[in-house]
């Protein structure tokens, strides 16, 4: 595992533990962030032995967002060509869209655990994650608007399949900052926790639910959620039909059911 100065990276009992990990910067995205992300998660997707992947905050937040410093290096390298100034930011936006794809396409669930602030970029990144948990002052906000931008790295794309169209567009246009509690309520976070020390025992312990799990299964079950998302339903009958008449001859299935009939903890390979 590399060394990486945006993030700190565990691995233990089968749960990847990335933790973003510049607390004096409020967790800000910073110019390492942007790629280093891509490279852990491909990392957690390639390596057998990572079955979850639990993404967390040092400090008092989870993110603040991009780092204005990396915008403002942005804004200082264009020059007078407006379509030469379109082409290289077009490119910077769909390099940053990159890092979160990494997120969304990477095999193994990925559980945010959030606390404090998560602004503007932060909601792009739990975005893409499958489950996000919270303390209950967490503080959530679409930033961008407020920045005279709109949020272009997945949260308007990602976010009303999560909290609804509605409520997506209500938070974008207005910038409005949601705690935890409301969070929950809108179906942005699954569950509240009191303090940030609680928040992580609870995420991990649903994290070490989902790695007893059959790895087989659970990647199965992952990458139908997410092309049932972008499909016709027809689509994704098709496609469980097809992936599934490999996967049921996978040994998994019988350790679950002699598990199941012994009444016995079902042990998987990775």
């Amino acid at each position: 595992m590399s060394e990486y100065k945006a993030f700190r990276v565990e691995l233990s009992d089968k749960i990847a533990h990335v933790t973003i990990n510049r607390p004096d910067k409020a967790n800000s995205m910073n110019a390492d962030f942007w790629t280093e992300i891509i490279d852990i998660f491909r990392w957690a997707d390639e390596t057998d032995e990572v079955r979850v992947v639990v993404l967390s905050g040092a400090g008092k937040h989870f993110s603040a967002g991009i780092d204005l410093m990396l915008l403002a290096q942005a804004g200082s390298r264009l020059g007078k060509d407006v379509g030469r100034n379109a082409r290289a930011l077009r490119k910077v936006i769909l390099d940053m869209q990159a890092s979160f794809n990494a997120v969304d396409r990477c095999s193994k669930p990925v559980l945010a655990a959030i606390q404090g602030y998560c602004l503007g970029g932060g909601i792009d990144l739990i975005a893409a994650c499958d489950m996000r948990y919270s303390t209950v002052d967490a503080q959530f906000s679409i930033k961008e608007v407020d920045m005279g931008m709109a949020a272009d790295v997945g949260t308007l794309q990602r976010l009303p399949r999560i909290i609804g169209d509605g409520m997506m567009r209500e938070l974008a246009y207005t910038g409005r900052m949601v705690d935890g509690e409301e969070a929950r309520q809108i179906g942005l976070v699954n569950r509240t926790y009191a303090d940030q020390s609680a928040l992580l025992d609870g995420v991990f312990e649903l994290a070490r639910q989902i790695a007893s799990k059959s790895p087989i299964a659970v990647r199965g079950s992952k990458e139908m959620i997410r092309y049932a998302r972008d499909h016709r339903v027809e689509d994704g009958l098709e496609y469980i039909a097809t992936w599934n008449a490999a996967m049921l001859q996978s040994v998994d299935l019988q350790a679950a059911i002699a598990a199941h009939m012994g009444k016995t903890q079902p042990e998987f390979a990775d």
